[in-house]
């Protein structure tokens, strides 16, 4: 891809995360040093900021309406609206949250120790709960919502359908799945872990019973995931900085078609909503927004 701008040394400390904002024109990051910066997509220029006090900020995520912005930090959670105002937080969780998630329907999902957390923003209240025993590092739902899948500390991914409630498991990663990413069709579910990305397909009832498609390039774990909002194309992120553009197939395999090398470990990808700009952030502060072409 080609770079369309560059920016260093925004944030003090880790950048942990970012979203960009549904119509395309913003974004938003944040990290170690409590702030979170919203910035115009095209230039590259900061027109808002957030500052929560000396709290790491691990996980933010705009609302698929683009109405809120949810920015999660330790046990908390707390609700922005697009121009950096506070209208809502939950109540604590019972242990640090470890991944949050906005629902097609406008549910926010917070995933804690053993327990995905939904809830109704406009009515400021808990909707539903599903639990499991064990440590939930990492959270995804498919695009009608009704999939919730999860990494665990125990190097695994659980699933659940939220209309039933029933659940079920995908184990054997060498590592703990701390990225995961479906596809807009929720048919493709990328999957981190390794080097490799672990691709699973829940077309004819899949995953169970099925083998993925491995895409390998990455020459250490995989630390960013996220597929385009329109296509086949997955954009990976590893911890040597390496970001990997690839055009998947519907049995989960693929072929890299671009590539790129940032200084430093790639602790966020985010597409523009129409697939051709891929913002990149690494864990020393470094941003970039890349042209990608048809």
């Amino acid at each position: 891809g080609t770079v369309l701008w560059r920016r260093e040394d925004n944030h003090s400390g880790n950048l942990l995360a970012m979203s960009v904002h549904p119509d395309g024109n913003f974004f938003a990051t944040a990290g170690q040093d409590g702030i979170v910066l919203l910035w115009n997509i095209q230039e590259g220029e900061v027109y808002a900021r957030i500052d929560l006090g000396e709290r790491w900020i691990e996980h933010i995520s705009w609302s698929l309406d683009g109405e809120w912005l949810a920015i999660s930090s330790l046990r908390d959670i707390y609700v922005f609206d697009a121009f950096g105002k506070e209208l809502w937080r939950t109540d604590s969780h019972p242990s640090t949250v470890s991944a949050i998630a906005w629902s097609s329907a406008g549910d926010l999902a917070a995933a804690c120790y053993g327990t995905v957390f939904f809830y109704d923003v406009s009515a400021h209240k808990l909707k539903q709960k599903l639990e499991w025993k064990g440590s939930l590092v990492s959270m995804v739902l498919s695009p009608d919502g009704d999939i919730v899948a999860c990494g665990s500390q125990d190097n695994s991914v659980h699933f659940w359908r939220r209309s039933t409630a029933e659940d079920s498991m995908m184990s054997g990663y060498s590592g703990k799945p701390s990225n995961l990413a479906f596809d807009r069709s929720g048919i493709l579910l990328a999957t981190g872990g390794s080097k490799s990305v672990t691709v699973w397909s829940f077309a004819d009832g899949g995953p169970e019973g099925t083998s993925p498609g491995f895409l390998e390039l990455h020459s250490e774990p995989i630390s960013s995931l996220a597929f385009s909002p329109r296509g086949m194309r997955l954009a990976s992120g590893a911890r040597d900085g390496s970001v990997v553009v690839w055009g998947v197939k519907k049995n989960g395999e693929g072929d890299a078609i671009g590539a790129v090398l940032m200084k430093g470990l790639i602790s966020a990808i985010a597409w523009r909503p129409d697939g051709r700009v891929l913002a990149t952030a690494t864990a020393n502060g470094g941003i970039a927004a890349w042209g990608i072409g048809n």
